[in-house]
């Protein structure tokens, strides 16, 4: 079991020189995945017969028979994902192969020639990347399959910002600029600047293409529908979930958090809103950085000594693990935090990004801090970090290649909630933050669901009652019910219109992660050993949620 998902991934690596490099498994570096529609085949097919091999294995031990489960959920949801056409269609504001072609340089070494050659390489290579990427959106717009004229238009305004078409140098010549500080030999300038330069022509055209080709054949309306919803809802969970149940509780837990906020926004200021306690607390010097290296500078070191405090407390954390990058995410994208995993041998650490407005100089902390803990330890930092480094336990699909939204975000969502209860945010301040963002996961979960499926808005609420959900709805509602940065609140807004299922992945993924550890406390008692539960969990990898609760209800 272990030795047919090893070699899946190697196989894979080959067909997808992209994820790769997000993985940190070398021997690709200087190529770019093929997004046409003979790239996504071929990738289908491999899991294909990946998946029949899988099938007719039997586990040697309980590790394979972990794997075994693991490998079968997501392989076969991917068939049917490809089936149905959806790998084509992807174009989306957030993830999508636009954004991946332009992040992978994010993450390819620049400190000596080899290194340099590669990324001459690959930013060669982006037009006919997009050329590939051409011809499967237009094969799914004649299936009738293209994705919302709203994403499109959005990623085409992304595209030109990249291409240096709004009013600054384009993104790849920004790549290139630390070459001319460096012992670089000529012809190897050359050729990244005439690869840089090939590259931005290429997001040029392709936001030419997107507007005035693709976007006619692009439908106005933003809903998937049921069918798409609940497909979508799999892939970003691994659990088979009643979408109207999920937006019943979702409203029950929104309108939770949303009377604690009011507590806690009384106790900071008298009698104050949650909106003029943020207000308060956004002026407050206490709580304020300035500039990207500012912000940079706060989020490392909070970072360090999240990671300081817990290591051998709560957690059992590697030596190997106690280095987490913190840097500022090139501009261009959507706004927030993310994270990319480290290398499998360490070489290069596991990273923190934050994007950030072009045009803000202030940042305030309050905010962000639960989105350290989030983003690193004891979340996904912790959490990837660990299944890299158990090469022991989890072969190399489990380690690397599977991420399911609702297990990953679900369990930093479940990160920041524990630091609350290790008491890691007594500070009004910072768990009007923590809440702050925990309303906002559960206000995902109501708009998202609500306008895929165009639900009605219930009785009792306080927004618009019984109405059906449209994408204005939901933008008042994130802004004025939630503590959202107005910026963020028009990206999230695309976001979920262009990736459904995955933003409600985060409340959902926590909620299955509490109702697990109170499962295991009612089995054990009083011999419940909270480290223990955290090592488990962790050391089983990354899986769909169905098959989390059934793993760890056997322990």
């Amino acid at each position: 079991m272990h030795r047919i998902s090893d070699a899946y991934v190697a196989d894979y690596a080959e067909l997808d020189p992209i994820m790769a490099s997000y993985l940190g498994i070398p021997g690709n570096e200087r190529e770019l995945t093929d997004f046409s529609p003979a790239g996504y085949e071929a990738r289908a097919e491999l899991s294909a017969r990946a998946l029949g091999r899988i099938e007719a294995a039997t586990p040697a031990d309980e590790t394979e028979t972990v794997a075994r489960a693991v490998f079968l959920e997501r392989h076969r949801l991917l068939q049917e994902e490809h089936a149905a056409g959806l790998d084509l269609a992807a174009l989306n504001v957030t993830f999508s192969p636009v954004q991946h072609l332009r992040e992978v340089f994010d993450l390819m070494p620049a400190d000596a020639p080899d290194h340099w050659a590669a990324v001459a390489a690959r930013l060669a290579q982006v037009p006919v990347a997009l050329t590939g990427l051409r011809a499967s959106l237009l094969t799914a717009a004649g299936r009738g399959a293209a994705p919302a004229v709203r994403q499109v238009r959005q990623v085409a305004e992304q595209c030109a910002r990249w291409a240096g078409l709004r009013g600054e140098p384009s993104y790849f010549a920004t790549v290139i600029a630390p070459a001319a500080a460096q012992e670089v030999p000529a012809p190897l300038r050359t050729a990244l600047e005439a690869g840089a330069r090939a590259a931005a022509e290429g997001y040029a055209d392709f936001a030419g293409f997107l507007r005035d080709r693709l976007a006619p054949e692009a439908p106005e309306r933003d809903a998937v529908g049921a069918d798409t919803y609940r497909l979508k809802s799999r892939s970003c969970t691994g659990a088979r979930l009643d979408p109207h149940e999920t937006y019943a509780w979702g409203w029950a837990e929104f309108l939770r958090i949303e009377e604690e906020l009011r507590q806690v926004a009384g106790r900071i200021s008298g009698g104050a809103t949650t909106a003029e306690a943020a207000a308060l607390l956004d002026d407050d010097p206490r709580y304020q950085v300035h500039g990207r290296d500012g912000l940079r500078a706060w989020m490392q070191a909070l970072s360090d000594r999240a990671l300081d405090r817990l290591r051998g407390t709560e957690f059992d954390i590697p030596d190997a693990l106690t280095t987490l990058d913190c840097r500022i995410a090139p501009s261009g994208g959507g706004v927030g935090a993310y994270y990319n995993g480290p290398s499998q041998d360490f070489a290069r650490p596991g990273t923190m990004w934050w994007s950030v407005p072009r045009d803000r100089a202030v940042f305030a902390t309050w905010r962000e801090t639960t989105t350290v803990y989030h983003e690193g330890v004891p979340g996904h930092h912790l959490q990837i970090g660990t299944a890299v480094h158990r090469a022991d336990r989890l072969n190399s699909y489990q380690r690397l290649l599977c991420w399911v939204p609702g297990h990953g975000e679900g369990w930093a969502l479940y990160a920041e909630r524990l630091m609350r209860e290790l008491g890691h945010l007594d500070d009004d301040g910072d768990l009007l933050g923590m809440l702050g963002a925990q309303l906002f996961r559960a206000a995902r979960v109501v708009v998202d669901v609500g306008m895929h499926l165009q639900l009605r808005i219930p009785a009792g609420c306080g927004f618009h009652e019984g109405a059906r959900w449209t994408p204005a709805l939901g933008l008042e509602f994130l802004l004025t019910r939630t503590l959202a940065d107005p910026h963020q609140a028009r990206d999230e807004i695309d976001r979920y219109l262009g990736w459904p299922g995955q933003a409600p992945a985060y409340k959902i993924g926590e909620r299955l992660w509490l109702a697990a550890r109170d499962e295991a406390r009612a089995r054990h008692g009083h011999a419940f050993d909270l480290k223990a539960f955290h090592r488990r969990a962790l050391e089983l990898g990354s899986m769909g949620l169905d098959t989390l609760r059934a793993q760890l209800a056997a322990t």
